[in-house]
This record gives structure tokens, C-alpha cells and sequence, in this order.
């Protein structure tokens, strides 16, 4: 794997910084701030492929979420692009630049995969005692910061205390996110490099650490894949399974619709918390957030206070796409969902069948964002796990155009044009039609 991305991903797991006046620096926005700028100027002039509508999408989504807080907050700009927008951007170019071709997707699932089963320890023994051997080294060296501590509290888990692992991330949420993100791409990924009792192993290792986080949305996220997987497994012979399994999803719907005194949404969100006062919560915050956005749909809100019923104390909201549309605007909300989708569904739409690793690759991949996809319905991610996820979709660019190694990319005939000075318009021996000219005098 490129030291690029391995110094990366050690930025993203290692929260080192240092408080540089109003600013918390740290090591991940100071390598991204080096690489952002070059690696955004080559991107665009086609060394790393072709520059696709994804790309242009991204940067009128940063574009626009500057003008946003240049209308509501403009004492925060300067700040804001420049840890937000280096963080989204710079993590995006680093995985577009540094991984594009089988062996470095691969190597990436690889580097996952053993990073997380070498948190487990880590993570074991913050959920046991409440205390972080990671961020106390950290803070026992001088000058050097790191992230706070959460104070998320402990859940019951089968009739144990646990204390949620936070680790090296903002948030536990942000820790289960991350190790669910590795999942998929040691089971399905690796399954051309690896026996299959080892990736069931290590997944099985990935999926215990991650559930350690104690978050309903990192739990979810696994648990999608692990449907997804079995659902491939269960059909893999069936050429239709994919149309069948969105069938039954409407037709689910439309049954939770029809039966249930609550919105199929409502119902989602009470099997994807914890608890149903979570649930109502969030249900009550998606509703009044909607009103929000229809109060202020171009530019948003930016970071002020949000209008809610006097009851709810909290000003979270734990949904990044709904916070995303009600902090910048709907014009953010679409430059980013629609880049983001345009990648997901043209991944799905193409045939690699004759390449089996890169056609698991692939699968891997859109398992990821699936399950991605709708836990960031349940939570909001910044910082670290924010440029992360970025990095993870600009990772997966590459197979937009991958073809398999046993066939090559189409090329157009040439088209061979003669002419002739009589009136007759017959093929000539390759069989293209000549062009016919009139015999004058002229």
C-alpha cells in the first residue's frame, strides 16, 4: 500500500494534535492540508483518470457551504473550510490519488482488517475499566493533545456494564462506524486472497469489536452487511436476487405502511435504537428538522439554533444527511447525496463477471456504503470519520472504469470513407457503404 495512505489511516486511528491559538490542529488536518491543494490540481488535470461528475459535485458541495456560512455565519468561515473542508475534500483526493487498481484496493481491505483486530485489546480493556490507554498516552506527553472524552456512559449488554469505546475517535459512534467499515471488505474482499475460515474468523473479530462502540448505528451497519452477504450466498446463482431483494423491501414498506399506526420511518427507527424514548426522539427531530429546511431551504441555518418545541432540551441531531440540508442548504444537501449516489449506482449497474476478484472487490465495496448509507440516517459524523468515509468512496473510484483482466475496453470500428466518380453507390470489399457523387461538369 502507498505510505500515503498508511500515514493516513494512522492519522485517522492516532488523535495527536496541538492547540495552535484558537485552532486544534491535528496530525490528520496537517497532512491534509499539505496534500489537499496538489492532489486536487492533479485530480482535475486527469492524472489520476478520468475526472467524473462526482468530482465536480464535491467541490460546488464545499463551494456552497462556504457562501452558506458566509450568509449565516460569517465569523466562522475562515475555520470551518478550513478543517471541514479540508477534511472532506482532502480525505476524497487522498483515496481517489493513492488507490487505483486491484492490489491497492486490496492491500487497503488488508490494512483494515488487521488494524482493527489489533484495536480489539485496546478496545477490551476501555469497555472493562472506563479508561483509554490510547488517549492517556497521548495526554502524558507534553505539549500534545487529543480528542475529549465522551461522556456517553455505560449500557447493558446481555445483563453486563459495559462502558462504550471511544478509543482514538470523537465519538464511540465514530469508533463502531470505522470498524464496520472493515467488514465486508475482509469477508467479501478477500475471499480470492484468504481461505474462507480466516475472513470468517477476522469478521467475526471485526464485528465483536465494533459492537463494543455499544451504538445502535455502528451495530446496524454491520448488520446490513451481514444480511447483504448472506442474501449473496443464499442466491448466488440467481441472476435476479438483487431486483428480488428491492421487491420485497417495497413490498415491506408498503406493509408497515399499511398495518402499522406509525410511518414505516417511525418503525425503522425504533429497531435501529436502543431504547424507544431514542426512537421517539429522533422521529420527533427528523419532523421538526424537515421544518426547518422549508424555513431556510437555500442557505440553511448554518450554526445556529434550530427552531424545536420547547421540550426538547437538546439541540443534537443525530442524522447527517437531515443536519447536512439544515445547516447548508438544500443546493449542499443534493451536490453531495447525488455525487455520492452517482458512484454507488453506476458500481451496481456494471457487469465484472469475468473477473471474479474484482467483481468481489466491487461487491464489497457497495456492501460498505449500503450499510454506510443507512447508519448516517441515524447518526452525524465530523472530524476524522468524517474525511474517512470520504477517503472510503474515493478509494472505490477506480472500478468506475476497471475492466477485467481477460477483456480489454471496447474500441469503435474505424470508419473507412472512399469516394468514387461514377454514379453508382455500391459496398466496396471491407463492406462499408462509399459516398455517392453526382457526375457533372463541374
Amino acid at each position: 500500500m502507498h505510505p500515503v495512505v498508511w500515514i493516513y489511516l494512522l492519522c485517522v486511528l492516532i488523535p495527536v494534535g496541538i492547540d495552535a491559538g484558537p485552532l486544534f490542529l491535528t496530525a490528520l488536518r496537517l497532512l491534509l492540508m499539505v496534500m489537499v491543494i496538489p492532489l486536487t490540481i492533479r485530480l482535475f488535470s486527469g492524472e489520476f483518470g478520468r475526472v467524473y461528475a462526482t468530482d465536480w459535485l464535491f467541490v460546488s458541495y464545499l463551494l456552497w457551504t462556504t457562501i452558506a456560512l458566509l450568509f449565516n455565519n460569517p465569523d466562522t468561515v475562515i475555520q470551518q473550510f478550513g478543517s471541514t473542508g479540508v477534511e472532506f475534500l482532502g480525505g476524497y483526493v487522498i483515496g481517489r490519488a493513492f488507490v487505483r487498481s486491484k492490489a491497492d484496493f486490496t492491500a487497503l481491505a488488508m490494512a483494515l482488517t488487521l488494524l482493527v483486530i489489533a484495536m480489539m485489546p485496546l478496545a477490551l480493556i476501555e469497555t472493562l475499566t472506563g479508561r483509554s490507554l490510547l488517549r492517556d498516552v497521548i495526554r502524558a506527553i507534553p505539549i500534545l493533545q487529543t480528542v475529549a472524552d465522551t461522556p456517553a456512559g455505560p449500557r447493558d449488554l446481555f445483563g453486563v456494564t459495559l462502558e462504550r469505546v471511544q478509543l482514538g475517535f470523537s465519538h464511540p459512534i465514530h469508533f463502531g462506524l470505522f470498524c464496520s467499515v472493515a467488514f465486508s471488505l475482509c469477508v467479501v474482499g478477500l475471499s480470492e486472497r484468504l481461505p474462507r475460515a480466516r475472513r470468517w474468523i477476522a469478521g467475526a473479530l471485526i464485528a465483536v469489536t465494533g459492537c463494543l462502540a455499544l451504538s445502535s448505528g455502528a451495530i446496524l451497519a454491520i448488520a446490513l452487511q451481514i444480511g447483504l452477504i448472506l442474501w449473496w450466498l443464499l442466491l448466488r446463482k440467481h441472476r435476479r436476487k438483487w431486483w428480488l431483494l428491492c421487491l420485497l423491501i417495497a413490498v415491506s414498506y408498503l406493509a408497515v405502511d399499511l398495518l402499522s399506526n406509525r410511518t414505516p420511518i417511525h418503525v425503522f427507527m425504533s429497531y435501529a435504537t436502543f431504547s424507544p424514548h431514542t426512537a421517539y426522539w429522533r422521529a420527533i427531530t427528523f419532523e421538526w428538522g424537515l421544518i426547518n429546511i422549508w424555513m431556510k431551504p437555500l442557505f440553511g441555518m448554518g450554526f445556529n439554533d434550530w427552531v424545536r418545541p420547547e421540550f426538547m432540551y437538546s439541540d443534537s441531531i443525530d442524522n447527517f444527511w437531515l443536519l447536512t440540508a439544515m445547516r447548508y442548504g438544500v443546493p449542499a444537501f443534493l451536490s453531495l447525496t447525488l455525487g455520492y449516489l452517482l458512484v454507488l449506482f453506476h458500481l451496481i449497474r456494471r457487469d465484472l463477471a469475468a473477473d471474479p476478484e474484482l467483481s468481489r472487490l466491487r461487491l464489497a465495496w457497495v456492501f460498505t456504503f449500503i450499510g454506510l448509507s443507512f447508519t448516517l440516517c441515524t447518526v452525524h459524523v465530523w472530524t476524522a470519520i468524517f474525511s474517512f468515509t470520504m477517503f472510503m468512496l474515493g478509494a472505490g473510484m477506480w472500478m468506475m472504469t476497471a475492466y477485467p483482466e481477460d477483456t480489454t475496453p471496447p474500441e469503435k470500428p474505424a470508419i473507412v470513407r472512399r469516394t468514387l466518380v461514377h454514379a453508382r453507390d455500391l459496398p466496396d470489399s471491407n463492406g462499408y457503404r462509399v459516398k455517392r457523387h453526382r457526375f457533372t461538369r463541374f
